[in-house]
């Protein structure tokens, strides 16, 4: 189902762009959060989850899934200005809170230098009832095999 090198999959990279900054060539503070959330969907579809399982979509002809994993809590903090030009590696982290959320933690680096983290945390909630309901299968196993893959190996 998945690629078996988590790097693949958990460790990403990005291009700083000049619509991503303002006028002082620093990147605009709301610019980190989506980066975070897109940097979640990639991480899932390289890991082999099509997004179409897990986000809705405005196509009729597509099923909508039965859970969603709306975002109830998100943060930013910017250690160091993020400029145009900079090439940056994305180092996801995430984490199982409970049967029916987690939070991913996103670390963003430039030459080795940690320069801004994120944080979103999501709830899975059934799409009719919006009730709480446990996290789909699907994202069960991603969170299980990047744990796995976050651990330190012993030699």
């Amino acid at each position: 189902m998945h690629s078996k090198n988590p790097e693949c999959w958990l460790v990403l990279k990005r291009s700083v762009r000049f619509g991503d900054v303002d006028a002082a060539g620093v990147m605009h503070f709301h610019q980190l959060l989506r980066w975070c959330h897109e940097s979640w969907e990639e991480s899932i579809e390289i890991y082999g989850i099509p997004c179409l399982n897990i986000f809705p979509s405005n196509n009729s002809q597509q099923e909508n899934p039965e859970i969603s994993l709306p975002i109830v809590f998100c943060q930013a903090n910017f250690r160091y200005p993020i400029k145009n030009g900079y090439k940056l590696i994305v180092r996801l982290e995430p984490t199982k809170v409970s049967g029916s959320s987690f939070e991913l933690k996103i670390n963003f680096f430039h030459t080795n230098n940690l320069v801004a983290v994120g944080l979103i945390r999501h709830i899975a909630i059934n799409s009719i009832t919006r009730e709480r309901c446990d996290l789909p299968e699907e994202i069960e196993k991603w969170i299980e095999a990047s744990s796995i893959a976050l651990q330190p190996k012993i030699i």
